[in-house]
């Protein structure tokens, strides 16, 4: 008896389907007769666009084509099946009385399989069917096969490409020199990357020279742009651990349903997308530094299993059963007040007095005015040679004007607007151009305004010179160097909307 293997298991056996196609009733009926006690599934059509049409829709594994036949012959029909993507593989058997070589040749060369010859033998057409529905049996498990291996093939190839592209990350973590701020001024000989001469300054730098050897959780407190990273780094290069990864997780860049797995990595199928284990930042960073920026931002569901980790250093992957043992030191930073969130729920108390075990205060830029001119020498030289620009002088009129400004942003802002500058400077000499932001934003003579009043009116400045352009190029949050998403959260809890 006549049966497929489901592709699926190899076992359960399917059920054939043959489409007969004659004009002459007779002939269908004594196929149907013959196929239907062979286990075969049988269906009729008796012109060529009938067939055409049932072939696209039931895709059946065999076609029995009478070749005469009124209006579309049997080579035209042939040769639309065999055109359309859908039926082009369904095997065809022409049906003819005609025995001229030539007729047969035109058949074959349409992409006919076989012929059978009325009248018929009905012994010799079961066997020359029954072959040809073995072979695209076998055609299927090919087929079937070929799909699993190029699966098969597709998955260990993405897991090489994310093993190298790990591995090259780490490579390229523990080899690349970081330059930020770095100028001709260095505090000290520990410090040559930070730009400072500012006595308050060098009081924080200080505090990072004693934390540094130890292996205490550090906490950077500080507004946006003041440079937390770059103390971090100083942290991490000052410590035993400097010769170890320093793995960056910016808390406020990751999507909420990614940061547990991007922090503590997953195994293959623990959730949808999870095609392949996913080694987290806290395993990578194993013997050296993790630097947990906008650690305000840490979801509340996920702040236990960074205590565990702080606590234990201990953790298991999402999906995962098996304990994972790391020896990481932990820095983290925000521009939140934390004693603020803890108070309102949103973090974790007994998180807090983890991370706070050795606290460090990171400077605005206007606490540290004295440093602006060297800041500038610096990020002249840091961005000129890459637009083809060389600064020979920086006139005091635009030192002045930049002193004078709040610098909301801080130093981040403050290498926006020499970046700006440099495009616009006709020569070798700086100048701000149609620089817009340069107004004080204490509007009140007779006090200050808070922190948040001069977030809101800073990134209402910076979205009104994007004619409230939010992202891509040249967007507010590329000035403002935070994604996109953040800035729209920002703009809602403040209150910004477009006039």
């Amino acid at each position: 008896m006549l049966s497929f293997f489901d592709d699926n298991d190899g076992e359960s056996a399917v059920q054939p389907v043959v489409l007969i196609v004659d004009d002459m009733p007779n002939n269908i009926s004594l196929l149907f007769e013959a196929l239907s006690r062979l286990n075969v599934k049988v269906l009729a059509a008796r012109d060529g666009k009938s067939a055409v049409d049932q072939a696209r829709i039931a895709r059946p594994d065999l076609i029995l084509l009478d070749v005469m036949m009124p209006g579309m012959d049997g080579f035209e029909t042939c040769r639309r099946l065999k055109q359309d993507e859908l039926t082009a593989a369904i095997p065809v058997i022409f049906m003819t009385a005609l025995t001229e070589t030539i007729d047969k040749v035109n058949g074959f060369n349409i992409g006919a399989v076989d012929y059978i010859t009325k009248p018929f033998q009905l012994g010799e057409v079961v066997v020359r069917i029954e072959n040809q529905l073995k072979i695209r049996n076998l055609q299927r498990d090919l087929e079937h096969l070929n799909a699993e291996l190029e699966a098969r093939v597709a998955e260990r190839t993405a897991s090489l490409t994310q093993a190298l592209a790990e591995v090259e990350q780490l490579k390229n973590q523990l080899q690349h020199e970081n330059t930020y701020l770095r100028d001709e001024i260095h505090l000290t000989n520990n410090f040559e990357e930070i730009v400072s001469r500012s006595k308050p300054f060098s009081h924080v730098l200080r505090q990072i020279e004693q934390v540094a050897p130890t292996h205490f959780t550090v906490m950077i407190l500080g507004e946006s742009g003041t440079g937390k990273e770059l103390l971090a780094r100083a942290v991490h290069n000052l410590s035993p651990r400097k010769k170890k990864a320093l793995i960056k997780v910016n808390c406020a860049a990751l999507p909420t349903n990614l940061i547990e797995s991007e922090l503590f990595g997953h195994e293959k199928g623990a959730f949808t997308g999870a095609a392949n284990q996913k080694t987290g930042r806290f395993e990578l960073a194993d013997g050296g530094t993790i630097f947990l920026d906008e650690i305000g931002e840490m979801p509340v569901d996920l702040q236990p299993k960074l205590l565990r980790v702080l606590q234990e250093g201990e953790f298991e992957r999402i999906g995962g059963h098996k304990t994972i043992k790391v020896n990481v030191r932990v820095i983290a930073a925000t521009n939140r007040d934390l004693e603020k969130e803890v108070q309102a729920g949103r973090f974790r108390e007994d998180l807090y007095y983890r991370l706070c075990v050795f606290p460090v205060k990171s400077l605005p830029l206007r606490d540290r005015s004295e440093d602006i001119p060297l800041l500038v020498s610096h990020f002249c030289k840091k961005h000129g040679p890459g637009i083809g620009k060389t600064i020979d002088t920086i006139p005091e009129d635009v030192l002045t004007t930049l002193a004078g400004y709040h610098w909301p942003g801080n130093i981040r802002e403050l290498e926006n607007v020499i970046q700006r500058a440099l495009i616009l400077s006709p020569g070798k000499t700086l100048t701000l151009g149609d620089w817009t932001w340069r107004r004080p934003l204490l509007s009140n003579p007779e006090g200050f305004v808070t922190l948040e009043a001069h977030e809101r009116a800073y990134i209402t400045q910076v979205l009104e010179h994007t004619r409230w352009k939010v992202s891509g190029k040249n967007g507010a949050a590329e000035i403002l160097d935070i994604i996109p998403t953040t800035l729209d959260s920002r703009m809602k809890k403040l209150g910004i909307k477009r006039p």
